[in-house]
């Protein structure tokens, strides 16, 4: 009886070791997830273009009348003020011309009073019943004739003397010599390009925009740095786009006025024009594999500081061909899971790791 007991005892020793032994179930590992963090950013990225400054107004300036040129008083570069004289012809067969304009002047002044003359004495012979009313109707058209010849003579005159004047090439406007295609001696026609002359007064950045960005520069918003003065920012207005592409670049011609430059943005230099949208939309650009969606709208799974995953409904602003654009449910700096969504569960801490771990 007493062996009996003990073998029970024995036995019973037995079971409960081996429950005592029994291992423990392990803990499921951290599931390791990509994230991304979220960056707001304006739903149309800038564009930047290379730009050159350049005169809004650039004139070809010559003289009004043909002749040989006797001095060129300006070189390029030079700045030159409204009225400064630029260039001279040879003021010669000019002079001649109103001298001999002034001769035909004063002939027609006395041929008036001559015939002035004339009619009277022919008015006072007709009271007298000495002459005939045919010959004072001559003598009325001949001081008619005469009057008409004393004001040809005198426009001509008036020409002579602006043809003169003219003989002086003076600047039109305040500003800067950008080409000189005269020389002394040049025999030169009426309206021939002597001298060019860029205002001052109003600067543009020029850019040569690709096609495919054509529309983005009608819309968006600009502004402008000097390569030489990064640290100065211009507003920068649309003022022309060209119709049609360059035929050789493809590129289409865009002018942007500078109203706020001043003497310190000279002619010639390099700018970059950035462009903007216009909108103050902003949006979290997100990889498509970061959605999760099971008909309850989009959604992205957001990790906290603890590692652990929380659905995060959104609503997306656009879809492109690799990145989501998300303009709501997201915090500036938040991360959230970019690969692997249909995997994770709420409140299962995850592992982050990066692109190269994962």
């Amino acid at each position: 009886m007493s062996g009996r007991i003990l073998l029970v005892v024995v036995a019973a020793g037995l079971a409960l070791a081996g429950c005592q032994d029994k291992p423990k179930e392990a803990a499921a590992p951290a599931r390791p997830v990509l994230v991304k963090t979220v960056a707001f950013e304006p739903r149309v990225p800038e564009r930047s273009f290379v730009a050159t400054i350049r005169p809004r107004t650039e004139s070809d300036l010559g003289f009004r009348v043909g002749g040989k040129v006797l001095r060129r008083l300006v070189d390029t570069g030079q700045r030159v003020k409204l009225g400064q004289p630029l260039a001279e012809l040879d003021p010669a067969d000019l002079q001649l011309q109103l001298e001999q304009a002034q001769a035909e002047a004063g002939a027609a002044r006395a041929a008036v009073e001559q015939t002035k003359a004339e009619l009277g004495r022919a008015a006072s012979l007709i009271e007298k019943g000495w002459s005939t009313p045919a010959a004072l109707d001559r003598q009325k058209a001949a001081a008619e004739e005469a009057a008409g010849r004393l004001t040809r003579a005198e426009r001509a005159l008036v020409l002579a003397g602006n043809a003169l004047s003219y003989a002086v090439l003076t600047a039109n406007a305040d500003g800067v010599v950008t080409a000189t295609q005269v020389e002394p001696g040049q025999v030169v026609a009426a309206g021939q390009t002597a001298i060019r002359i860029a205002r001052l007064d109003q600067k543009e950045a020029v850019v040569a925009v690709p096609e495919n960005q054509v529309g983005a520069i009608r819309e968006g918003e600009a502004s402008a740095t000097l390569w030489s003065a990064p640290g100065k920012v211009y507003q920068a207005k649309l003022r022309e786009l060209s119709p049609s592409a360059d035929a050789a670049t493809r590129t289409y011609l865009a002018r942007y006025a500078l109203p706020e430059a001043g003497s310190e943005v000279e002619l010639g230099m390099t700018a970059t024009v950035v462009v903007g949208a216009r909108s103050t939309d902003r949006v979290a650009r997100l990889p498509l594999s970061s959605l999760y969606n099971q008909g309850q709208g989009p959604a992205v799974w957001v990790v906290d500081n603890e590692g652990k995953p929380a659905l995060r409904p959104v609503t997306v602003a656009a879809y492109e061909a690799q990145d989501v654009l998300v303009s709501t449910g997201l915090s500036e700096g938040e991360r959230v899971v970019a690969l692997g969504v249909q995997k994770l569960e709420a409140g299962r801490p995850v592992r982050v790791v990066s692109a190269l771990q994962f």
